[in-house]
């Protein structure tokens, strides 16, 4: 019994809405089509689709195992291509996932070089600033900012990011430009819900480190949104130079309390998942993030490391 064709049956037909359109991807009939999806119900005693004259859609049981059949032939077409195309040219699908800063900033507008240099390889991105707690379903890289905790995963560091207080000029002449961790308490001060860390800023003294606890009227779940309404003059924040730096360059925002911020490097990784060997088309984009943005080059300061 073809397990793999029945697999192959059911995902296609998911992901191209309909019988018909993944029989003709897969030069089958869609009434052949339709009977290795059946197969595969009898076998597994399960319903996966709901079938009606317009479209196809998953039951609850379809959508559990279809994120793990998606998984199991990408896992498949990557073992085969490994060992008949060791040392050709990288190619097929690669799904990423990245937050918005590093995502929006700096990797879309790389894309068009890494497709120039590898053509073969397709690319489906996920952009959000919810960290997963762990490498998401169908992901097969995800680039991840701060410590990590999950064996699951093999990492390798792009670089460190380091975090940059700072404001719009109108915002300062305004307001006045604070000189002490003290004097953001007069100040409105941003920060991304979605990290609460964020919302406690760290400064040296002679004391140790001191951190400060700052407040303002408004709040954004993502850092591009911060982003915008600082240099709009709304306020101060503090963010990774990786979202600032081309801001901090064109003079649109100002870094300030520079001789006081504790410089916290954040280290940067591109991860996979432990049981997944490296194919040529992953080690293709991690070798291309570590060249492209290993010595951060948005950096504003030659003096700041990386």
């Amino acid at each position: 019994m073809d397990r793999a064709a029945q697999m192959t049956a059911f995902v296609r037909s998911v992901d191209t809405g309909g019988f018909s359109a993944a029989a003709r991807e897969l030069g089958l009939t869609p009434s052949a089509l339709s009977k290795l999806v059946t197969r595969l119900e009898d076998r597994l005693d399960a319903r996966l689709l709901q079938r009606t004259t317009r479209r196809l859609q998953l039951t609850p049981e379809g959508e559990a195992f279809y994120l793990r059949a998606r998984r199991i032939l990408a896992e498949m077409d990557d073992a085969e291509a490994e060992v008949l195309s060791a040392g050709t040219r990288p190619q097929g699908l690669l799904r990423l996932h990245c937050g918005s800063a590093f995502g929006m900033h700096q990797l879309a507008p790389a894309i068009p070089l890494f497709l120039e240099r590898h053509p073969g390889v397709e690319l489906d991105i996920t952009i959000s600033d919810q960290a997963p707690a762990a490498m998401p379903e169908g992901i097969d890289l995800a680039i991840r900012i701060g410590a990590l905790d999950e064996s699951s995963m093999v990492a390798r560091r792009i670089c460190n990011l380091e975090r940059v207080i700072c404001a719009a000029p109108s915002y300062l002449a305004k307001y006045g430009t604070p000189r002490t961790p003290d004097d953001l308490q007069r100040h409105n001060c941003l920060w991304i819900t979605a990290l609460p860390v964020l919302r406690r800023w760290p400064f040296d003294t002679n004391d140790g480190i001191r951190v400060v606890h700052i407040d303002g009227n408004v709040v954004a779940n993502n850092a591009e949104t911060v982003l915008q309404l600082t240099m709009a003059g709304v306020g101060i924040t503090r963010l990774a130079d990786v979202i600032v730096g081309d801001a901090l360059r064109r003079g649109e925002l100002v870094p300030i309390l520079t001789e006081w911020h504790h410089v916290e490097p954040v280290p940067l990784y591109a991860t996979y998942p432990s049981g997944r060997h490296l194919s040529p088309k992953l080690r293709a984009m991690v070798d291309f993030l570590v060249e492209q943005f290993g010595n951060a080059p948005w950096r504003r300061r030659p003096t700041l490391t990386g």
